[in-house]
């Protein structure tokens, strides 16, 4: 991916016609400086850089999505929404949610990681974003939150520990923000990759957060 570049006699110059370019802070702003010229005795000294914002990020995601609905010939409409520090939400509304959210929603898993490392590559930088199609994501919180309290409950009555099945991670933080408040119960993740599952464990006496 091939980033604007910019130039001018300082850093701070290009910096400022990047910002106005962009209509962004220069504070907001991604550089590298692609090249330096020292002119002669200090005449015709420019900077050279190549510069990315938040905005550019959250079209790449969109663009990305979009193609990949265009070339698959799939009807669709993406939301990209910035949500906290290099967070990105992104919504989907499509009549192909069976296609893209696939048995358990496996399939989308598998495209959320697809459209971050997209993104994570083109801009080199860790880029975290949650693709929800339909307003499954939703509905899946809901469900998996009702089950886990269940769990907790049982949990809480046997004093013996439960595990459950493996879930990325955006479903354990559901979980874990649900049973949060729950008196004599936490949770923690264990596993790695694919095989990683939260743990509901008998804990007498916790603060409650």
């Amino acid at each position: 991916m091939e980033f604007e570049k910019f130039t001018g006699k300082t850093l701070e110059e290009a910096l400022q016609k990047a910002a106005q370019a962009k209509q962004a802070a220069v504070e907001n702003l991604t550089y590298t400086i692609v090249e330096e010229k020292a002119g002669f005795l200090g005449i015709g000294k420019t900077v050279e850089i190549e510069v990315y914002c938040d905005k550019d990020i959250q079209k790449f995601i969109h663009d990305y999505i979009q193609n990949y609905f265009d070339n698959g010939k799939l009807d669709g409409e993406t939301v990209v929404e910035k949500d906290g520090d290099d967070f990105y939400r992104v919504t989907v509304n499509t009549s192909n949610n069976a296609i893209l959210i696939g048995r358990n929603g496996k399939t989308l898993q598998a495209f959320n990681r697809l459209v971050k490392a997209a993104a994570s590559g083109a801009f080199k930088r860790r880029v975290r974003l949650l693709i929800d199609v339909n307003g499954y994501k939703q509905d899946r919180y809901e469900k998996i939150c009702r089950m886990a309290v269940r769990v907790a409950k049982d949990v809480r009555r046997t004093k013996v520990d439960a595990a459950l099945d493996p879930m990325p991670a955006d479903e354990r933080k559901a979980i874990h923000n649900a049973l949060a408040k729950m008196a004599d119960i936490s949770t923690h993740s264990e596993g790695e990759g694919a095989n990683r599952h939260l743990c509901i464990l008998y804990t007498p006496g916790k603060e409650v957060e």
